[in-house]
């Protein structure tokens, strides 16, 4: 019997091992997996933590569940562009969480600090792409979290998502056709199309962008919301998203990921991006503070790819920052000192008890 790694919860290690089996190809697509007490024996832990294992599973898209039969593995892992069973079953619009925003007397103690330790230098210009301080954090924040490994260079500050998908279309090019999920949040096409780029609508299924769609397409550059897209609240599977980045490797194509609202997943563990999945270093990452801490901040950012980072600094360097010193160091003293992961610890408990008083009902 093997022997569980206490360094991290055990239903996490038996995640990890089914994983790494599905995407190595030990399970194929549709054939049936141990069940939950045969897991449970194998890795030496509880029929309990084997189902909670599995539960992450399934919401990751890897596993799929049916009643009395077992589970069955759902990932497809080189069979791309096939389209899946349940692509053509109409997706229901799905009710999300709505998480309490960023604890106002919290906030308004680390304005004081700031203005404490930093004085007048919260007044101070900061550099076009945002503040260093903030970037740093930001670093260190996405690679605890998200598993997302990036430098302070490659990121960009700006006033919320709308001000970023326009320095994105003006980075990568208004003669280039892109692609958005139907439906998705209004502006991100509002914003292309009022920019004169031509903006594809790709039809969304249970699991993500129908892959007829995204086959057809005629786009360069994608735009997906992978984790819960607005205002349908489908999450593209894990198939779904190696699709994406599978469509992303050839003819120079670029994936935005805006991963909105991620951080409040009622599951143990966060989404893997596409970002640090895809190899083909043409992944943008963005993501905003808008629900984590206030709309009211407007503060987004984006993590470029290294080839893309050098290019903005020669096209668009001359921008500079459109979110205020100040505020930039309060939400990095806020990401320094930890209260903003505790912040969000809070409100996942909160959606996961909500989410087990409905299911009692």
């Amino acid at each position: 019997m093997k022997t569980v790694n206490r360094e991290k919860p055990k239903y996490l290690f038996v995640y990890e091992k089914m994983k790494k089996s599905i995407i190595e190809g030990t399970f194929k697509y549709g054939e049936k997996l141990p069940s939950k007490r045969v897991l449970a024996d194998r890795y030496g832990v509880s029929v309990i933590t084997s189902e909670r294992a599995y539960e992450l599973l399934i919401s990751e898209g890897y596993v799929t569940s049916v009643q009395k039969s077992g589970y069955f593995c759902e990932y497809k892992g080189s069979d791309r562009f096939m389209a899946a069973v349940n692509e053509e079953t109409p997706f229901l619009i799905k009710n999300t969480e709505n998480p309490a925003g960023f604890p106002f007397p919290l906030y308004a103690k680390t304005v004081r600090k700031v203005l404490s330790l930093y004085d007048s230098s919260t007044l101070s210009k900061c550099s076009g792409t945002g503040s260093d301080f903030l970037k740093s954090e930001i670093c260190s924040y996405l690679l605890r979290s998200r598993g997302i490994k990036t430098t302070p260079r490659n990121i960009v500050i700006g006033a919320g998502a709308e001000y970023l998908y326009g320095l994105i279309l003006e980075l990568l090019g208004r003669d280039k056709i892109y692609a958005a999920e139907d439906p998705s949040y209004e502006k991100i096409e509002q914003v292309y199309k009022s920019k004169g780029a031509v903006c594809e609508m790709l039809p969304l299924s249970n699991s993500g962008i129908k892959s007829a769609a995204l086959k057809k397409c005629k786009a360069q550059i994608l735009h997906i919301t992978p984790y819960r897209s607005y205002p349908s609240g489908v999450t593209a599977s894990a198939s779904k998203r190696n699709e994406y980045i599978d469509w992303s490797k050839t003819n120079n194509r670029y994936i935005i990921e805006d991963d909105f609202e991620s951080e409040f997943t009622h599951t143990g563990k966060i989404y893997d991006t596409v970002y640090s999945l895809s190899p083909y270093n043409n992944v943008i990452y963005l993501n905003t503070f808008s629900r984590t801490v206030s709309p009211a901040i407007r503060t987004a950012f984006m993590v470029l790819p290294d080839n893309l980072s050098k290019k903005f600094q020669k096209k668009l360097g001359f921008y500079s920052c459109t979110v205020p010193t100040l505020e930039q160091f309060v939400l990095a003293e806020i990401l320094r000192t930890g209260v903003f992961e505790q912040h969000i610890n809070r409100q996942r408990r909160i959606i996961r008890q909500e989410r087990k008083s409905k299911c009692t009902e």
